[in-house]
């Protein structure tokens, strides 16, 4: 893996593509090689495109990079990152794949597709098997992989090391943080001193999602997993980390220091992914955590962490949701993706 490849991202000016920079920036196998954005952006210099807005630095490497318009023609590039709107995702990712582009995307368009692999490369790595039956079906030279939903990748990277108790239902209840709707996304008159009973088709994303996750790749398919799932989401006056309750029945009833011990032992073998966190899954035995402020860049912001594993079982999930849950996701993917030899 000597030789980096050139990497770009699409919708580079927003509040996730600059969390795909970030990432990518000094990344050892991963060369940035173009920022696409809308026809607005475009012509300008990186730095003059996007109002940068994370805790850290605009990074050299891109801040002088033009911004080209999202073209297939345009973007010289192996990998492209997709931070698009799902409505504008479905013809334009489709595009990128089919002139030979892998598209890691983070948007939701294809998430759904029985062809296309949905993955936390934790949970289900083995569902990268769908590419070459995406490709074969399609006639595409490149392929689309998808990461779930933000408040999905919190709680099922979790579910995964339960999976050996026999998870029957899931009751979920999200306190999701302001920046996974955008800059743009929720007016501050609405969101301070106030918290948001209602996120327009999370819910149905949550209860929908971790099935095919967790489901079995028999070579030709996903059989999703058949857990009931119920979820309630909320958005809070917090700026990043996305808390998430979790009520778990489980057909061989463990007890909470077995669950605690199950999230302790898990090891998903991915240490040799430069953006895998060490552990992926963090045990916060204080009564009062996880909380976003104090855990949510554990891991360089990729670790999950748990807290408060009580008899029933419940327990709380908190994650970095534009990190963990978007960005650095589909970065995760790309990343094993090339250690499997699909580019």
């Amino acid at each position: 893996m000597a030789e980096t490849i050139k990497v770009g991202v699409l919708g580079a000016t927003g509040a996730v593509g600059q969390r795909f920079v970030e990432a990518l920036a000094n990344h050892p196998w991963f060369e940035i090689s173009a920022l696409a954005a809308s026809e607005r952006s475009a012509g300008k210099k990186y730095k003059d495109a996007a109002n940068w807005r994370l805790e850290s630095q605009m990074p050299e490497e891109a801040a002088n990079l033009e911004v080209v318009p999202i073209d297939t023609k345009l973007v010289d590039a192996d990998i492209v990152f997709s931070a698009l709107p799902a409505d504008l995702a479905k013809k334009v990712e489709s595009d990128f794949a089919k002139a030979g582009c892998l598209v890691a995307s983070n948007a939701s368009a294809f998430r759904n597709d029985s062809d296309v692999p949905l993955m936390i490369p934790e949970v289900n790595p083995e569902h990268l098997g769908l590419i070459d039956i995406q490709r074969d079906k399609r006639g595409w030279d490149g392929c689309i992989v998808t990461n779930p939903n933000c408040t999905t990748i919190m709680f099922t990277v979790t579910l995964k090391p339960l999976m050996q108790f026999g998870i029957e239902n899931l009751t979920v209840a999200s306190m999701q943080a302001i920046s996974g709707a955008g800059y743009n996304g929720i007016p501050s008159m609405s969101i301070l001193e106030n918290v948001v009973p209602y996120i327009g088709g999370e819910e149905e994303k949550v209860e929908s999602e971790p099935n095919k996750l967790l489901g079995e790749f028999d070579g030709s398919q996903v059989i999703p997993a058949n857990i009931n799932i119920s979820a309630s989401c909320h958005r809070v006056p917090v700026m990043d980390g996305h808390l998430e309750a979790l009520w778990v029945d489980m057909r061989d009833n463990p007890s909470p220091e077995q669950v605690r011990q199950a999230f302790l032992n898990f090891d998903p073998g991915l240490s040799d992914l430069p953006s895998e966190p060490d552990p992926v899954i963090i045990v916060r035995d204080e009564p009062d955590r996880p909380q976003p402020r104090l855990d949510r860049n554990a891991g360089n912001g990729m670790a999950v962490s748990v807290g408060r594993i009580r008899e029933g079982i419940r327990y709380i999930v908190m994650g970095h949701n534009t990190i963990r849950g978007a960005a650095g996701a589909s970065v995760l993917n790309a990343e094993l993706i090339r250690k499997k030899g699909y580019i």
